[in-house]
């Protein structure tokens, strides 16, 4: 039995419940006992002492399921708060074709103000009977009175009607910015409105939404992110400064936000950290920033950052004692940053730096052996399979099909691996990552490299005790033992049991935060016949 301090009443006790604490030392109990906001014990029914004594609220679980609190490791925040203000245009929606996308936004055009910009989001070309991309003229079609932004599923491309290309100051003679890409036609040179990689641009000079906007958004991602028995998420943008972070410090304060937040900075907010901006403003167990986001891609047709400047960026990333958080998705990005990680543990060796990769879409075993001996953490996104399943085998060359996503090549290497979701690109639901670890599947039930599916246990905690680790966590949280956060959940059905196709289908029934109940789909927390007395 695991046992704190019991001289005092717990706060909360959920008992008949099969618990899967993740703590190798007592791996299973039936009961949780929580006090003070922490773990105080865990155990089963014949070594709880009095259950139901003093003002404790006992509440029967019935059988059900209890799991440490899931972890995102890959989200954006921002963005999944403007997720609820923006207009859906993606494939979940019923958007099928350019047409469609035209339809929404003269509707939108219909209810704004001339002149008002029209925010749409989540449109994927694969999906669109055109396969292609919208350009200016389709969206001129829709509107030439108000500026359009139409973003990618991925949020690394845009789209721009006529009118936002004139506001933005963007034209013919606009050249491309670093890491960016403004699409031209070929006979006239003129941007079509396609812009690659040129969010940070976009956001200097589009208006941003108003601050009561994004804290109504902000509630709705914090009820959406809870009711999926998120309990913590790790922010990644690449556009995490100082006015990021005190927005996310005024949600947390006003309790718009409840997860807990660790936050990697963008390069300009890393010269503020060096400042030492931020030291007065970390918020203990609740809102921490952990590393320093750099996107290595090649968008332009080479890599950008250069080895050189990416060498130098993680050598003084590494030295200030942040992480580096190196997106990087196919070989010549994660050969990349793993030249640059190990530039910087020659210069200033430091066996526990917990540098990550982000995404590590392709990935071949020698090179996954090759993070493993650096060390590297990889951050990556299992859900892509369920949802892009089909667009990866329609787009994807053989050769790299089979290296794609490999949580198997990476785990047994040694490459410790967490999941997320990289939401808003997909839902955050983190039971359709355990199920797509576990199963290869798409939505429509083709297999993507199956090879590389794990096991119902590892799949869990790539997004508990996994994800704790890559931000040096895994002391306060990611299992449930005596001493952490009472953050836990309680599901309707065992995902390490239940044959695989229920795995998605699991809901969450309670998700506890701090020793709060911060949701409750059934009212068990209200409902008498759930109590013991």
């Amino acid at each position: 039995m695991n046992v704190a301090n019991h001289f005092s009443t717990p706060d909360l006790t959920l008992v008949n419940a099969h618990v899967i604490t993740l703590d190798p030392l007592s791996p299973r109990a039936n009961w949780v006992e929580i006090r003070g906001g922490k773990i105080a014990s865990t155990g089963y029914d014949r070594e709880l002492n009095k259950p139901g004594c003093g003002d404790a609220r006992i509440i029967d679980c019935r059988g059900m399921t209890i799991i440490p609190g899931f972890i995102d490791a890959h989200i954006h925040l921002s963005s999944f708060a403007e997720s609820f203000l923006t207009t859906d245009v993606g494939p979940r929606s019923d958007v099928r074709a350019i047409s469609d996308i035209q339809t929404k936004i003269r509707q939108l055009s219909q209810e704004s103000p001339g002149g008002t910009w029209i925010r749409c989001g989540g449109y994927n070309e694969f999906y669109l009977a055109e396969k292609r991309h919208p350009n200016r003229w389709d969206l001129d079609s829709a509107s030439v009175f108000h500026p359009v932004k139409l973003t990618h599923q991925t949020g690394h491309a845009h789209v721009l009607n006529s009118l936002a290309l004139k506001v933005t100051g963007i034209s013919k003679d606009t050249s491309d910015p670093d890491g960016g890409l403004i699409d031209r036609d070929t006979r006239t040179g003129e941007p079509t409105g396609l812009l690659y990689g040129m969010g940070s641009y976009l956001s200097k000079v589009v208006p941003p939404l108003y601050t009561h906007e994004l804290d109504q958004g902000a509630e709705l991602a914090n009820d959406e992110l809870l009711s999926l028995g998120i309990t913590s998420v790790q922010d990644t943008s690449s556009r995490n400064t100082i006015d990021r972070w005190r927005r996310f410090r005024r949600w947390k304060v006003r309790r718009y936000l409840k997860p807990r937040v660790s936050m990697a900075l963008s390069l300009e907010g890393f010269e503020g950290y060096r400042r030492r901006e931020f030291s007065a403003e970390v918020i203990e167990n609740c809102l921490r920033i952990n590393g320093v986001k750099i996107i290595v891609d090649e968008t332009t047709g080479r890599l950008n950052p250069t080895q050189n400047e990416l060498n130098d960026l993680v050598l003084t990333i590494h030295r200030s004692g942040l992480q580096a958080i190196i997106h990087a998705i196919e070989e010549a990005a994660i050969e990349s940053a793993c030249s640059a990680v190990e530039y910087a543990l020659q210069q200033l060796p430091k066996p526990d730096h917990r540098h990550r990769v982000e995404h590590c879409a392709v990935c071949p075993p020698a090179l996954a052996k090759r993070l493993a001996s650096l060390g590297i953490m990889v951050v990556t996104q299992p859900p892509f399979i369920y949802y892009n399943g089909d667009r990866y085998l329609g787009t994807v060359p053989e050769m790299q099909l089979k290296h794609l996503y490999p949580l198997a090549t990476l785990m047994e290497n040694g490459v410790h691996v967490a999941g997320s979701s990289d939401c808003p690109v997909v839902p955050p639901n983190p039971l359709i990552g355990i199920y797509s670890a576990i199963s290869r599947m798409s939505k429509t039930g083709e297999f993507v490299a199956t090879t590389e599916g794990i096991t119902p246990l590892d799949a869990v905690r790539m997004y508990t005790d996994y994800a704790a680790r890559t931000t040096f966590e895994e002391g306060v949280k990611g299992t449930i033992t005596p001493g952490k956060l009472a953050d836990l959940i309680v599901l309707d059905g065992d995902p390490t049991k239940l044959p695989l196709d229920e795995i998605k289908e699991i809901q969450v029934e309670m998700t506890v935060l701090n020793g709060e109940i911060v949701w409750d789909k059934n009212g068990l927390a209200n409902d008498p016949s759930f109590h013991i007395q």
